[in-house]
């Protein structure tokens, strides 16, 4: 588990720096932020991009939602620290308890996410016009209604590749809730196989804060 940990280290860092790269290479906004508009000539202000929350339409929540979707996160790795605190314990009842609600939490991950790309993808009322003056609205990987089509293309490959990173994790979560269910941990005389789930999951929690860094803060 630590190779794949390590080797997957590397893979998000070669991402994430080459992310890095492009941003640095596009120009930045040098106005008001009360005065920013979506432009293909300039790399988009994130708090302008994530700043819609469900059921709060036409309000104006920078990172609100996003903000969520990490607490969410993180309380995920709080319980799957339990359940391997339990596992130590021998103690079947709580190492259930705790990974229902690991899985229960990276589901609601999951979903938020779902959410966000959805509101990505249709985009504003507003849209953006371009020099032609075509509208275009939302985002997908030829055009991008908040600024230069890479930053789509990047959100959507690294967000995604971490959400299939989460979606992987919720599946060994669930296949080894069954077999704490079945007994299978309690009859081996050891729970060690839910503290290697938890290593895989803790490095997922902590890979987000990367993410979480270069799309939405800097």
């Amino acid at each position: 588990m630590w190779f794949f940990l390590l080797s997957d280290t590397f893979t998000f860092a070669a991402f994430l720096t080459t992310y890095g790269f492009i941003r640095h290479s596009h120009h930045a906004f040098t106005g008001s932020h009360d005065t920013f508009k979506f432009s293909v000539d300039y790399w988009p202000v994130p708090d302008k991009v994530f700043n819609a929350f469900p059921g709060l339409h036409g309000m104006d929540l920078p990172l609100a939602f996003v903000a969520l979707m990490t607490m969410i996160l993180i309380l995920s790795s709080v319980t799957m620290v339990l359940a391997v605190e339990a596992g130590h314990r021998m103690d079947q009842k709580d190492v259930q308890k705790w990974l229902l609600w690991t899985i229960l939490f990276g589901s609601c991950f999951i979903g938020s996410q779902v959410w966000e790309w959805t509101h990505f993808i249709h985009g504003t009322e507003a849209g953006m016009t371009l020099v032609d003056g075509t509208k275009i609205f939302g985002a997908n990987l030829v055009q991008n209604q908040y600024g230069p089509p890479l930053f789509a293309d990047l959100f959507f490959f690294i967000t995604g590749f971490h959400g299939t990173h989460v979606l992987s994790g919720i599946v060994l979560l669930i296949i080894i809730f069954i077999n704490t269910v079945n007994g299978t941990y309690q009859r081996r005389g050891h729970y060690e196989m839910v503290e290697k789930v938890g290593l895989y999951w803790h490095f997922v929690d902590l890979v987000w804060v990367f993410v979480f860094t270069f799309f939405y803060l800097v």
